[in-house]
């Protein structure tokens, strides 16, 4: 086994502890792609632990730092660690940790009075920001309950003008089915006088006995009758 295939199986082998190394297909390209990845790892885990031992060295530090700064401190009071009652150191670090919590500049009254003062100022202008969000919110609410029912609303008359769409459509198409059977029974018709007509024109029929003449007859006895009744209701006899 070459020198990258040996790293690269206990690379895998570190790198899923107990579980077994997935099945992968063993070339030169997956070997150097592998290679690259466990050079990389093991370059970030040096790394990783460089800073872990760096910042371990100074956690250390500031502890003897902070040991030392409270001795001086202690010392310039008159006082010493080992004369302080566990209350009292336990007070000393509760204002310790107030004068960082507030960013004050000093442990006097006069620095955390002010800067209780600041923190009250700014928990008054965090109430009025979420007053406002609150009400914006509320504002917000309305509207989308309004655009709610308007979205209700016109999906209700969606769906109407859809049905009612589907009905017009529905009479459209059976007008047009009647319509194409009469433009077919009307073309029928026309074929059948056009041959009736050849008919009656090859067999010699007289145009005056046709249907037309014949109406025009009726038409012309109608007024024949209606002026002869006209004339009997006018005419008077004469008797001598």
């Amino acid at each position: 086994m070459s020198e990258k295939t040996i790293k690269v199986s206990k690379w895998l082998s570190n790198l899923f502890g107990n579980k077994p190394v997935p099945v992968y297909e063993v070339n030169t390209r997956t070997t150097d792609i592998l290679y690259e990845l466990a050079e990389c790892s093991e370059s970030r885990c040096g790394d990783i632990s460089l800073l872990i031992e760096d910042l371990k060295q100074k956690s250390t530090e500031y502890n003897v730092e902070g040991s030392y700064n409270q001795e001086l401190l202690l010392e310039a009071v008159g006082l010493s660690s080992n004369v302080l009652s566990k209350t009292a150191l336990g007070c000393l670090n509760a204002l310790e940790g107030t004068t960082v919590a507030l960013s004050a500049k000093d442990t006097s009254l006069c620095s955390l009075m002010a800067a209780m003062d600041d923190l009250t100022n700014e928990v008054c202008a965090a109430e009025r920001n979420n007053q406002e969000l609150d009400q914006q919110l509320t504002l917000l609410k309305k509207q989308m309950t309004t655009a709610l029912v308007l979205h209700r609303s016109l999906q209700e008359d969606l769906g109407k003008t859809e049905d009612a769409q589907a009905v017009e459509m529905a009479k459209a198409e059976n007008r047009l089915q009647n319509m194409d059977f009469l433009k077919a029974k009307s073309t029928d018709l026309i074929h059948r006088i056009r041959s009736c007509e050849k008919k009656l024109n090859t067999s010699g029929m007289d145009n005056s006995l046709s249907h037309q003449a014949l109406l025009n007859l009726s038409e012309k006895l109608t007024t024949l009758k209606q002026e002869n009744t006209s004339l009997k209701k006018s005419w008077t006899p004469i008797w001598i």
